[in-house]
């Protein structure tokens, strides 16, 4: 695409003028073509200075998550390597899982709003343009429905991981699914699929992180937070992105070649859900007791008030001292 080419041109000669001329002779088209390029990335949001008999020098970017921006920090094999990215978009996911039979192993969807962003059970996620990490990962895993469920927990480490990298900050996983910083949640995962009993079609893990939101809806301040708000600084959303999806293709196949073993050890290392009391509300029953262990298959064991032990495959799980469960 000529636009992007001319993009990457500017980028890697920032802050040098490069000549309407030499652009035409590189890319063999005519200077009425360059400027509609040109015009086009400043309505973008790129800061391009224009001079005359002298050429276009870029001078700053935009924060956005395009796949021109984020490829330098990207050092996957096939994670994101098909990306598709929106100004504004429902809800990745649902894109996701619209395109997923005939787009490639590890697209990635990626859009700076979501409309109606949601997460597990139904409940609506704030998405805000240009505030967060809003994606999606479509796999295509040979696994079975119950091996894949436990994709979630691989992209909770990779999250984990990520946020230490990108940002220094300390996070946590509270079972199994949100990612926890300062007794706030800052980040949630959605799986979905589509499978038979044997078979899996395909995978859609949704990852919606708040980077840098500034504020929340009243009913939201005591359970939700952004990096932002942590670290105290704007976070570069970019370099988050890929890292996530590094991390993310790292751990993947670590969980396909070796297992959840290895997995499993990483979840238990970050847990702040194991050894805390917590509340659980599955198959419309209510279990109170203490957290002690995450078992081979992801599952979430707790011991009951009256001694038994209790084996927690999936549900809403709520731990003392974070997100109001006092």
């Amino acid at each position: 695409m000529l636009k992007n080419n001319i993009l990457q041109l500017l980028k890697n000669n920032k802050n040098k003028y490069i000549s309407g001329q030499d652009l035409c002779d590189t890319f063999n088209v005519s200077r009425t073509a360059i400027w509609k390029c040109i015009k086009e990335l400043k309505s973008d949001g790129y800061i391009i200075e224009s001079q005359h008999k002298t050429g276009y020098m870029l001078i700053s970017e935009p924060d956005i998550l395009s796949y021109i921006e984020i490829y330098p920090y990207l050092k996957t094999k096939f994670i994101g390597r098909n990306y598709i990215h929106f100004e504004s978009i429902t809800s990745t996911n649902d894109y996701a899982k619209e395109i997923a039979f005939k787009c490639d192993n590890g697209t990635v969807i990626v859009s700076e709003e979501q409309t109606s962003g949601r997460g597990r059970l139904g409940r609506s996620w704030v998405s805000n343009k240009g505030e967060g990490i809003w994606m999606s990962i479509i796999l295509k895993p040979d696994l079975n429905p119950q091996e894949a469920v436990k994709l979630t927990q691989v992209a909770a480490v990779a999250v984990v991981d990520s946020i230490k990298d990108a940002t220094g900050l300390s996070s946590g996983i509270k079972w199994p699914n949100d990612i926890i910083v300062d007794r706030k949640k800052v980040c949630g995962i959605l799986t979905e699929m589509n499978a038979e009993l044997d078979k899996v079609y395909y995978v859609v893990v949704g990852i919606g992180l708040n980077a840098n939101v500034t504020t929340f809806p009243k009913d939201l301040n005591d359970k939700a937070t952004s990096l932002l708000i942590s670290a105290g600084k704007k976070i570069d959303r970019k370099q988050l992105t890929a890292s996530i999806l590094n991390n993310f293709e790292k751990y993947y196949g670590v969980y396909l070649s070796k297992g959840f073993s290895y997995i499993r050890t990483m979840c238990i290392k970050y847990s702040l859900t194991l050894n805390s009391d917590v509340r659980i509300i599955s198959n419309n029953h209510e279990y109170i007791g203490h957290a002690i262990d995450i078992d081979d298959d992801g599952n979430l064991i707790v011991e009951l008030k009256n001694g038994d032990r209790k084996t927690i495959m999936s549900g809403d799980v709520s731990v003392r001292g974070i997100l109001g469960y006092v």
